[in-house]
């Protein structure tokens, strides 16, 4: 043994070695060290779960594969394991509903933040506030005691009509991919499970529980897969919920290729895959495929769901082995710890609608609020100059969280615009209002018909909007949809403004050509009716509690819009690929997407179609200039990384945000290629005059396609082209690279 001072000795000797390191080797040295600490934790909770399952009886077993409440499964309290709670939330934890039904129970401490949904985070563009939402939704549902947040939902926007769109952020599974992956490890790191939903392609409602989609290896590989891959794999998703509809022929429930072979295999998942409400159909299959958790099945006695009873008769018959029922008790009990369940003293505590939680809703939304149209820069409102504003549309005093069924929230409190503007103007600008038009249409659950009829035009309104529109000095209408339209369950008829808007529109404009039109809406509609009638559009989506407040501030100028269209705006539905193919919304509940790899702008720009304003697409009310793009080198190897700069400088007099896009287009190529793919961007915040150099990367290997004949990733050689622009029909700068 050393004496004392020889260790002493010995210890100073070695501190000074480690200090004088590289510090690359002290990182590489730590990194080991985390890997070491992790492996160590991972092996000890495994001897956890391990030693948990070899003291349950099958019994047991079964009560935790399948919900004993609506959203709830069995604690087993001799084992210390303990109830497991769900809810609903992609933007904002749901109210408490009733054990045994879906009437809310009537809680007085439920009401949460509201965000605004995911097109509007998409359209963002900036993975920060996902990240920020996800840490609000994470302390939100600790605060109610929630284990798993059924969300984000991150599935493709194939079509306009789609009633979830609103929920489902963008048309590219890139931008899709970084917001999603940021919601997910800053929720998680709050101790509550994401659920990312809906595993695969519910890119419709109509026939949602019964259709069947078939697509291509390719599109499957390039458009459908990447969000999924990229929340598993990057965000570290520990549940992921499968879809109602079928997949090449099987139910996603129990569909081997999605569950067990890309999911599993390929994704190395080992969290936990569970049924979206009342999507199982099976016991056996449903197990063998890789089904963990079923919930929400349609029979009152939960002894009769297919994981209950059913499943332990099947292990006894030796139709399921009782190896993979403990591996999906394995798949439970691994979320269980990773979220802290067995150790809630150590476990985040949360907070519900705090002054940071609603200053985040509020952030949320101005930021993804899309400028359309600004002819003679009539936005900002001038309001030193304006004696009196006329606000017209239901859609100014109508509140919006509380729709859209499983997204809807009880929010603590929402501002409406014209509550926002009457507070913030009121002492100084006379504010008219009018209603303008009637919400006409009914929602009923699994169907639009309550969207029929909804075109009726109340010239009674219209006059009296009309007549407040002629005596104030601006005019701005607040139209759009409702969640009547965006929403579960049912898709939208058509991409139509409802209620006569466009008659409004056109009679308003008339009387005062200083007409703003404000569209609420979480998907796409037309607007082809209205461009040429209106100098100025902004876009506000639903924007959550602070809605009002965040569009107000938009209008007058506190906020300057930074939002882009996280979609392609067609003229008309027909210009949409799904459409103009004829493969919507299937037929014998068969639906092929024929239009491939070619999904919203890489079909309009492939195609050369000219939409009503482009994936991307979004105006400032200052200005930018970008230059000097650039790459370290003019050729690459495979499996090297392109580090692309840029100067960008605000040109204007106020403070704002630019989102800088990077497209990739391979014009040469053994396959067809789209026109160009989003491959990275960075939204840049510069004050009046302040000037920055970007560096944004692109691995080579994201320059693949997917080749079908080879089932593998193929980065051909040759040359590539770089495209900078602020929308994929806005490019400012290109550069050529090669790959060797």
């Amino acid at each position: 043994m050393k004496s004392p001072l020889l260790q002493s000795a010995f210890l100073r000797s070695s501190l000074l070695t480690i200090l004088l390191l590289p510090v690359a080797l002290l990182l590489m040295v730590f990194n080991i060290c985390a890997q070491q600490t992790a492996s160590t934790v991972n092996r000890v909770t495994e001897q956890k779960i391990h030693h948990l399952i070899s003291q349950m009886t099958l019994q047991e077993k079964a009560s935790l594969l399948h919900g004993n409440s609506k959203f709830y499964v069995a604690a087993i309290k001799r084992l210390g394991i303990p109830e497991w709670a769900l809810s609903d939330g992609p933007h904002g934890v749901r109210a408490e509903i009733n054990r045994h039904d879906w009437a809310y129970a009537g809680w007085t401490n439920d009401s949460a933040t509201c965000f605004p949904p995911g097109t509007a985070l998409a359209a963002t563009w900036n993975p920060t506030l996902a990240y920020k939402q996800g840490l609000v939704l994470g302390e939100e549902a600790r605060f109610r005691k929630k284990d798993i947040l059924l969300g984000p939902g991150i599935n493709i926007i194939r079509t306009p009509l789609c009633g979830r769109n609103f929920e489902y952020m963008s048309e590219d599974p890139l931008l899709v991919s970084k917001m999603a992956v940021a919601y997910i490890k800053a929720l998680q790191s709050k101790d509550v499970a994401a659920s990312v939903k809906h595993w695969l392609a519910n890119n419709q409602e109509a026939h949602r529980d019964s259709i069947d989609v078939t697509m291509s290896e390719r599109a499957l590989r390039e458009i459908y897969l990447p969000a999924f891959k990229a929340s598993v794999m990057e965000g570290g998703a520990y549940t992921v919920m499968a879809a109602y509809n079928r997949f090449r022929g099987e139910w996603c429930s129990e569909n081997d290729y999605l569950n067990r072979q890309l999911l599993r295999k390929e994704f190395n998942f080992k969290g936990v895959l569970m049924t979206d409400w009342s999507a199982a159909h099976s016991t056996v299959k449903a197990a063998l495929t890789g089904l963990d958790l079923e919930m929400g099945t349609d029979k009152k006695d939960y002894h009769e769901w297919y994981f209950a009873d059913p499943l332990i008769k099947a292990v006894e018959e030796g139709k399921v082995p009782v190896s993979v029922v403990d591996e999906k008790v394995g798949n439970v009990l691994r979320v269980m710890f990773s979220t802290k369940m067995f150790n809630e003293e150590k476990r985040s505590r949360g907070e519900m609608n705090t002054p940071e939680h609603q200053q985040a809703a509020y952030h949320a939304a101005a930021e993804a609020a899309v400028l359309l149209q600004n002819k003679g820069n009539l936005l900002p409102l001038h309001i030193d100059k304006i004696r009196s504003i006329a606000i017209i549309g239901d859609n100014a005093t109508r509140k919006h969280c509380s729709g859209g069924l499983s997204s809807e929230i009880k929010a603590l409190y929402e501002i409406t615009p014209l509550r926002a503007l009457q507070q913030k103007l009121g002492a100084r600008v006379k504010i008219n209002y009018a209603q303008g038009y009637e919400k006409q249409s009914t929602f009923a659950e699994g169907n639009s018909t309550g969207q029929s009829g909804t075109d009726k035009v109340d010239w009674k309104l219209i006059e009296e909007a009309v007549a407040i529109a002629r005596e104030s000095d601006v005019a701005i209408i607040f139209g759009g949809l409702n969640h009547d339209f965006d929403t579960e369950s049912s898709d939208k008829e058509n991409m139509d403004l409802p209620y006569g808007q466009e008659v409004l529109i056109q009679e308003v404009a008339k009387a005062n050509p200083n007409t703003v039109v404000v569209i609420i809406a979480g998907s796409p509609v037309k607007l082809s009716g209205i461009v040429y009638r209106v100098p100025a559009i902004l876009w506000a989506w639903f924007g959550g509690m602070e809605a009002g407040n965040a569009v107000a501030d938009l209008l007058i100028g506190q906020v300057n819009p930074s939002g882009k269209l996280p979609f392609t705006l067609p003229v008309s539905l027909t210009q949409s690929p799904a459409h103009a193919l004829g493969n919507y919304p299937g037929r014998n509940l068969q639906v092929n997407y024929e239009e491939d790899i070619l999904v919203g702008y890489r079909w309009f720009d492939t195609k050369k179609i000219q939409p009503q304003f482009p994936f991307g697409y979004g105006l400032s009310y200052t200005d930018f200039s970008i230059s000097h793009f650039s790459t370290d080198k003019p050729g690459y190897g495979k499996n090297e990384i392109i580090h692309a700069r840029f100067t960008i400088k605000n040109t204007g007099k106020v403070y704002g945000a630019e989102v800088v896009q990077l497209y990739v287009s391979d014009p040469v190529c053994s396959v067809m290629r789209p026109e160009k793919e989003l491959k990275a961007f960075e939204k840049v915040f510069l004050k009046p005059g302040e000037t920055k150099t970007v560096e944004v990367q692109v691995k080579v290997a994201d320059l693949a396609f997917y080749d079908e004949s080879k089932k593998a990733w193929n980065t051909e050689a040759g040359e590539y082209i770089l495209q900078l622009g602020n929308s994929s029909r806005s490019i400012f700068q290109q550069v050529k690279i090669s790959v060797k």
